[in-house]
């Protein structure tokens, strides 16, 4: 009798969970999908993913260009599912796409660069990855990173390269500028300028570039200032910079900064390879200070100077910072802490045979999580990765 219930019971969990992977509704909410594509030789390196309003995905990415060492742009719409709808690849002298993708309605916009101007170009989409529009940002050359300002706009951080200076300047949707620009010194000679241009050329280190608005204060940017990589504050007045947190040259700085309210910060912060998280931190927005002061939390199974990518989410009614980078084993590394206190809750790693890296992660409109990143077919091939985890797989996470 025993013997009969316990091969009954089996029968019914293996027949219970073969229904519930046959449920369409369980495919949509957790999924791991990898996305091959007809141009089977070239490269596809995602950025950002943002979900669209028929539950599908769509992704920015760079694909490489033959004798180019820019990137050209290329835009991928998966559905709902995390498989493979259509994609969109502008012409070869729209090169190196900047996010994150900024949301407005039914349409999506980022910004690239022209490859022979070098000067910025605001792109919006629908999304369907379908009818793209392109404008030229007068007076803007390489684009490194774009933040949402406000409601109505955003703010850029870009590298004017003839006066050698890191450029902070606001828009509007229409890529039109609103109010002064500030204008940054990145100091003299040509050893502090070649890491910046070889993050631009593809030819050397990704310089993890940020810009942003602290909601209700100052922007924040983290780029070049007097020879160093650091983060810095600002409200654009005649004062110019407010505070200044210094890295150490391109050896060490922030790689990710998400700002809670006021002072209060959530981080990552490199140092000569090591990597270091501050899921809540105090910065000094008003004043001098340096980023090898601020401690963190070692992760040593981290690749070195990792990705880094951070949100905030619900999770369970608790408030939760979730952290995503790149570990040694080759997975992403999704790591939780509470938001309010800072103490860890619990680390999750995503993928499995073939290498996995990082490139964003998002909230989904049923409370789930998109993590969109780069995996290698045969180890060399880089494509498009679309993880989906679930609201009832998170909460097992707290």
């Amino acid at each position: 009798m025993r013997k009969t219930f316990f091969i009954l019971t089996l029968l019914s969990g293996l027949m219970a969970a073969c229904s519930e992977k046959s449920d369409p509704s369980f495919d949509q909410r957790n999924f791991t999908s990898v996305i091959d594509n007809k141009i089977f030789s070239s490269g596809i390196f995602p950025i950002d993913v943002r979900q669209t309003s028929d539950g599908g995905y769509l992704v920015l990415a760079e694909r490489s260009i033959q004798e180019s060492t820019f990137r050209g742009v290329y835009i991928m719409k998966a559905d709902k599912y995390g498989k493979f709808s259509k994609e969109t690849m502008l012409d070869d002298n729209y090169v190196n796409p900047v996010g994150p993708v900024i949301v407005s309605g039914t349409s999506l916009t980022f910004v690239c660069m022209d490859a022979f101007s070098l000067q910025a170009q605001l792109v919006t989409v629908d999304e369907n990855a379908e009818n793209p529009t392109i404008t030229a940002i007068a007076g803007i050359t390489y684009p490194a990173a774009i933040g949402i300002d406000g409601t109505s706009g955003f703010v850029m951080l870009s590298y004017d390269q003839a006066n050698k200076n890191t450029v902070v300047s606001r828009h509007d949707m229409t890529g039109a500028r609103v109010g002064s620009s500030l204008a940054l010194t990145i100091g003299a000679g040509e050893d502090v300028e070649e890491p910046i241009i070889n993050h631009f050329l593809r030819t050397g280190k990704r310089l993890p570039f940020h810009v942003g608005k602290i909601p209700g204060g100052q922007y924040y940017l983290n780029g070049f200032y007097n020879y160093t990589l650091s983060l810095l504050f600002t409200d654009f007045s005649q004062n110019g910079t407010l505070g200044v947190v210094q890295g150490q040259q391109d050896d060490g700085g922030f790689s990710a900064v998400y700002p809670l309210g006021g002072n209060k910060f959530a981080a990552s912060r490199f140092n000569f390879g090591d990597n270091f998280f501050m899921p809540n931190v105090n910065l000094t927005t008003n004043g001098t200070t340096t980023a090898m002061d601020l401690g963190g939390y070692s992760f040593p199974e981290l690749t070195s100077n990792a990705t880094v990518k951070i949100l905030s989410k619900p999770i369970n009614g608790t408030n939760t910072l979730i952290f995503a980078s790149d570990t040694k084993s080759k997975q992403i590394g999704l790591f939780f802490y509470n938001e309010s206190t800072g103490s860890f809750l619990s680390s999750r790693y995503l993928g499995f045979s073939n290498p996995f890296e990082v490139a964003s992660i998002a909230t989904t409109s049923d409370e789930g999580l998109i993590v969109c990143g780069t995996t290698y077919l045969a180890g060399r091939f880089p494509r498009i990765c679309l993880l989906k985890l679930s609201k009832d797989d998170l909460a097992g996470q707290l």
